[in-house]
């Protein structure tokens, strides 16, 4: 759960301010991996800080740590620091300027998200602990095995278009799979954006990967991630969720009825 920066012991703010140049503190208004996630302008510019002292917020983290100091990419943004103390995990990243990327049909900025899919399924995962698809999603087809890194969850939130292009930011769920399965999760937010599914798959299906995988796996992941959501929408009065259970149920429809990629 996100808490606010005054929380942070002296030892830690400290810390920040001598690395940033400084210590205005402008609060991460998403996210909840972190359980403080800040803007930080100092004399050095702006860096985003993430901190964590909970073990699960700390394990996140280190794991976001750990993925984002072993990819080099024009997408994600650089670890311009990190340190320990008073008990806290702090990691600095490079600030990425601008709004969230649109993903409504039409949208120039499908452009620049078709770029960044096109260098991430060419990117073979780190050799460092990564998340199994089975581990993220909760259930596995043979065909989801692979050794691609995979960011699993592309929503506008994580998806930055900057002066210097588009930047991708939270990869504290990263897995190793193939490539497909990046391309199958962003159905989901492209449906959000007002694609229908037939319009979310000829945009996936320009793509090389979605072609080459076997319609018959993309219906048991598209069956699957509904039922999964439909599942914690019944118990959750989390408005997102509900959300991601009308967009993959919408998804999983469609293939039913057409029983075939678009």
């Amino acid at each position: 759960m996100r808490i606010d920066w005054t929380a942070l012991p002296k030892a830690v703010t400290k810390e920040v301010a001598a690395r940033a140049g400084g210590s205005h503190i402008t609060p991460a208004m998403t996210g909840d991996h972190a359980e403080i996630a800040a803007t930080v302008t100092g004399t050095t510019g702006k860096v985003f800080v993430k901190a964590a002292h909970t073990d699960f917020g700390v394990r996140s983290l280190r794991f976001e740590l750990r993925v984002s100091e072993a990819v080099c990419g024009a997408h994600l943004p650089a670890v311009e620091w990190h340190f320990e103390a008073a008990g806290w995990l702090v990691v600095g990243f490079e600030h990425c300027d601008g709004p969230h990327a649109d993903l409504s049909p039409a949208s120039p900025d499908l452009d620049l998200l078709a770029e960044a899919l096109t260098v991430l399924g060419e990117t073979p995962a780190p050799d460092v602990p990564l998340f199994t698809p089975k581990a993220r999603l909760g259930f596995e087809h043979p065909a989801m095995g692979g050794n691609t890194l995979v960011h699993t969850d592309l929503g506008p939130a994580n998806l930055i278009v900057t002066p210097h292009g588009l930047r991708i930011v939270d990869w504290a769920m990263a897995a190793r799979a193939a490539p497909w399965v990046e391309l199958a999760m962003l159905t989901q937010w492209l449906i959000s954006a007002g694609h229908t599914p037939q319009q979310a798959e000829q945009w996936l299906a320009r793509h090389p990967a979605w072609g080459l995988t076997d319609p018959e796996a993309l219906d048991y992941f598209a069956t699957k991630s509904a039922e999964k959501w439909a599942s914690k929408s019944t118990g959750s009065t989390a408005a997102w969720v509900r959300d991601l259970a009308a967009w993959t149920s919408q998804w999983a429809a469609y293939r039913c009825r057409t029983g075939r990629t678009a």
